[in-house]
């Protein structure tokens, strides 16, 4: 990707279209979302009326994604279907930092060229999204690709009296560059508040666990960049902007600058990144609550002090851990997400992964795992049950096309409360209650077609209540994974579920001779038993039906 020229059709073929009619729906003008800066949830309104530009800072490709790192790009992914789903257009950034010290270290341990070794690692990561059913971005720029765009901005912050250059003694150009913190009286504005009245959990949450201007110390999470220990600091808070090769640094790793040969610091590449594809000022940055400090806080400061307006807001997922622990790779506590998917299918993973709140911490157990894999069993299950009874499955078109302000209102009203994805599973639980009931009682409807419109509509809020979650089992890429498993339109049951329609049907066969008998002790040992292994029994006027529960 070229670095100072946009491809000359970059907006036509890329960027959401202008002369696309927008249609936002009025579900929109209830949503609120959460600051970092502010410590509020407040209300969204965009700086484009029906667009939304989104920037989340992507992985650092050294080696393989773990939970943790996935954990992020899911709840994002979230974040931005439901901008999607309400009707805005979205510009979604999520950047690749292909070079870095790690990068250079590891790569040079292993005998390998820097560069093969973040390539090698980017496709892992990509090929990690796809599999959990994250929306590719709009744009994913690698940092190598922008040097003439951090150059430049490094200059204006230069120009603008906020950073210096290092000198030798013979007053060249070191390489190293800095900005210069105490210039900038906005500094720790992120991360360093003026406590108000009232801070909520997830904000003291977040002040405990992430480190912040305020938190001096080591920090195990991002261990201090060598660069930002120079004696050669006029403040221990200014931090590099550009950085002196070390001797150990490949020359393709190398670029020749006004002030000096280095390579990028690790801050200024989303500010140049950010600016080149959303222009000045856009609606919401993102990343892990790891990245508070001191990444996006000097992010802040530094684009700023380039002269150009910052993200209006600021929003983190909070952490995955085990044990109470950050899973973190580098402290030995990472879970890789082969080893995860070898046991569990994508769809279990996502849905674990994606089961709360995006600002809740996410305890990774087994337990989380046994629990997704149950709320798959009774999701495929209505949705089965519900195509059999219709004869087939509403197509992918029109459960897509299902608008915000046609869901449920319960689903909404969680998913318009800072993305509360608890509050908006429990809405699909709901309806699958009631869509278990009507299609339990369908026998008794003398209205049969109209009992089945209305388990159709409840199979469509359903599916698209799921869709927005990246969920709807009969989407890709869990039809093409073959996670739908037996929740298409009955007329290719997986072989499992083939297994237990015959070992339940002749349990319900001796279970309806026993009645026949008038042996009840022994009807009710079969339905209890059934009971205990999670099988839902319905009695009615055809015959008995099961369901899982």
């Amino acid at each position: 990707m070229g670095n100072s020229q946009e491809p000359q059709d970059f907006n036509n073929s890329v960027m959401p279209s202008s002369l696309t009619p927008v249609h936002v729906a009025k579900a929109a003008a209830e949503l609120s979302l959460y600051d970092t800066a502010s410590h509020q949830v407040s209300h969204f309104v965009p700086i484009k009326p029906g667009e939304v530009g989104i920037y989340v800072c992507g992985a650092t490709v050294q080696s393989s994604p773990h939970i943790g790192h996935i954990r992020a790009a899911v709840a994002f992914d979230i974040v931005r279907r439901w901008f999607l789903k309400l009707g805005y257009k979205v510009t979604f950034v999520r950047n690749v930092t292909d070079i870095d010290d790690k990068i250079l270290d590891k790569a040079a341990a292993a005998g390998q060229r820097w560069w093969a070794r973040a390539y090698y690692y980017e496709r892992e990561f990509t090929e990690a999204y796809n599999t959990l059913g994250v929306l590719p971005p709009t744009v994913e720029p690698r940092a190598t690709g922008h040097m003439s765009d951090m150059i430049d901005l490094i200059q204006r912050i230069l120009d603008n009296g906020h950073g210096y250059v290092v000198t030798d003694a013979d007053d060249k150009p070191t390489g190293n560059v800095y900005f210069d913190v105490a210039s900038w009286p906005h500094y720790g504005e992120l991360t360093h508040q003026k406590q108000t009245a009232e801070v909520d959990e997830a904000a003291a949450v977040a002040d405990r666990m992430g480190p912040s201007v305020d938190a001096a110390g080591e920090d195990k999470y991002n261990p201090v960049d060598p660069a930002d220990i120079s004696p050669d600091k006029h403040d221990p808070r200014d931090f590099a902007l550009w950085k002196a090769p070390k001797d150990t640094d490949p020359e393709d790793a190398r670029w020749s600058t006004p002030f000096g040969v280095g390579r990028p610091g690790w801050h200024i590449e989303c500010s140049a990144m950010s600016h080149r594809y959303l222009g000045d000022g856009f609606d919401i940055h993102g990343g892990g609550l790891d990245l508070r400090f001191p990444h996006h806080e000097n992010e802040m400061a530094q684009t700023r002090a380039a002269g150009y307006p910052s993200a209006a807001r600021w929003m983190h997922s909070a952490w995955v851990t085990a044990k109470g622990e950050k899973m973190s790779k580098s402290l030995g506590t990472g879970l890789s997400v082969p080893s995860v998917l070898a046991e569990h299918s994508a769809w279990v993973v996502r849905y674990a992964l994606g089961s709360v709140q995006y600002r809740s911490m996410l305890e990774w157990s087994d337990q989380a795992l046994v629990e997704a894999q149950a709320a798959y069993d009774r999701i495929a299950n209505f949705i089965e049950r519900a195509g059999v009874v219709l004869e087939d499955q509403p197509s992918r078109e029109e459960v897509a096309a299902v608008s915000a302000d046609a869901l449920p209102v319960d689903f909404v009203a969680a998913m318009n409360d800072d993305i509360n994805v608890s509050g908006a599973t429990a809405a699909i639980f709901t309806a699958i209650r009631s869509g278990n009931t009507l299609l339990s009682k369908l026998a008794d409807r003398v209205d049969s077609e109209a009992a089945k419109a209305e388990v159709r509509e409840i199979l469509v809020s359903v599916r698209a209540m799921l869709d927005t979650l990246g969920l709807d089992p009969l989407a890709e890429p869990w039809l093409s994974d073959g996670a739908a498993g037996g929740a298409g339109t009955g007329a290719d049951e997986s072989p499992e579920h083939t297994a237990l329609e015959a070992l339940i049907t002749e349990q319900l066969q001796a279970r309806q001779e026993a009645r026949k008998a008038r042996d009840f002790t022994k009807a009710d040992a079969i339905r209890d038993a059934l009971g205990a292994a999670g099988i839902a029994i319905e009695d009615g006027p055809q015959g008995s039906t099961w369901s899982l529960k």
